[in-house]
């Protein structure tokens, strides 16, 4: 009989430890799992696809690269037609057009007088048509020097007035360049992707020798040129009610005071898909609160960003109202749900799916919206 409270004693010990160990092998298995979701996530990062899309309707916060290509519908390929074949249906897709509004060459390919004349009984031959095909062409770029002369003249009588024709001033005083080359340059550069390196090859193939510096020097002075139109576009871009604003890192190579491996800034600020679109790109050494300040002082509407903090400054400052990115916020979703695994068939939607159907029911109510507003509004 007196044993027992030592056995009481030594049950509740026991069972401390049970749930002990209970508590540490459920920590142990939580862990595991935390791990083989990361694993698999890190696999999926490294060899799957790095997209994340799917049916969202969403408008892209900015057009990338991508969204220039030409769609079907939109290019001079005419509508690819279906046609039945045996055994299955293939999509036949037609030749392509060349516009008519392009000047036209017309190249004539006749007999000679000989060959006009029959071999069975030397009649004459009579023209009853004509076989065409039409191809498209390029002329290449044509160099050409435009050389300036201004006349001058002078009293023949008091040789006191001496009077020079004006030239009509240019984009770079004393430059070789002319505006159309400066045009060329830039709209290969900035519209097509071309780096002046490989502009400079370009010009030595038709014995043009221009150097990459000069062409930098160039580009420059065409900057200060449109800092006017920079400036408008600022402003109309100010007047908004909803500007989208994110900063991506580059590195500048030979910037003074900084190591060719640490990160610059480019600032990229655009209007809301409109009739009259704006997109402002903005050069900083740093991701400084200070570049937001400037860019957007005294505006006091709505600022689409992303979850950096630096933007919360000028918000508060200014009276700014700042709204989150839905695109941001469903991407964390999307890497639990692919953290999970492959989906079963008994397995019920996570927290991770359903967040995302959640966001999905928001772009297509925005859609609808979106919709609405541009039928009201007469815009496309």
């Amino acid at each position: 009989m007196n044993a027992a409270p030592e056995l009481v004693e030594e049950n509740a010990l026991l069972k401390a430890e049970l749930d002990a160990k209970n508590k540490q092998l459920q920590d142990k298995n939580h862990r595991i799992q935390i791990l083989e979701e990361m694993l698999r996530l890190a696999k999926i990062k490294q060899f799957g696809s790095s997209s994340e899309k799917s049916d969202s309707p969403q408008h892209p916060l900015f057009n990338e690269a991508e969204d220039e290509l030409i769609q079907p519908e939109e290019s001079n390929v005419d509508e690819a037609e279906s046609i039945d074949v045996p055994a299955h249906t293939r999509k036949k897709t037609k030749r392509l057009s060349i516009p008519e509004a392009l000047e036209r060459e017309e190249i004539i390919y006749d007999l000679s007088d000989e060959e006009k004349v029959c071999p069975h009984d030397g009649s004459a031959l009579k023209h009853i048509g004509e076989e065409t095909h039409e191809q498209l062409d390029v002329i290449p770029a044509q160099m050409k020097a435009i050389k300036h002369t201004r006349k001058k003249y002078a009293c023949p009588c008091c040789d006191g007035y001496l009077v020079t024709a004006k030239k009509p001033k240019q984009p770079i005083e004393k430059s070789i360049a002319s505006s159309g080359l400066l045009a060329y340059v830039a709209t290969n550069k900035y519209a097509d992707a071309l780096p002046l390196y490989r502009q400079t090859e370009m010009f030595k193939r038709i014995g043009i020798a221009l150097d990459r510096t000069s062409l930098a020097n160039w580009m420059i002075k065409c900057g200060e040129l449109i800092q006017p139109l920079l400036n408008r576009l600022q402003d109309q871009l100010l007047e908004q009610c909803v500007i989208h604003m994110d900063e991506t890192p580059l590195q500048v190579l030979n910037e003074p005071g900084k190591a060719a491996q640490s990160k610059s800034y480019m600032w990229v600020m655009a209007s809301p898909k409109n009739d009259t679109p704006v997109v402002l790109y903005h050069y900083s050494s740093s991701r400084s609160q200070d570049t937001p300040n400037i860019l957007l002082a005294g505006y006091q509407e709505a600022l689409m960003v992303d979850g950096y903090s630096g933007y919360q400054p000028v918000c508060d400052n200014e009276g700014i109202t700042r709204l989150g990115c839905w695109a941001h916020a469903r991407r964390y979703f999307v890497d639990a749900q692919k953290a999970q695994g492959s989906k079963t068939k008994n397995r019920k939607p996570g927290r991770a799916e359903k967040a995302i159907n959640d966001i999905k029911k928001l772009y297509q109510v925005e859609a609808r919206l979106r919709k609405t507003y541009h039928q009201k509004s007469g815009i496309d």
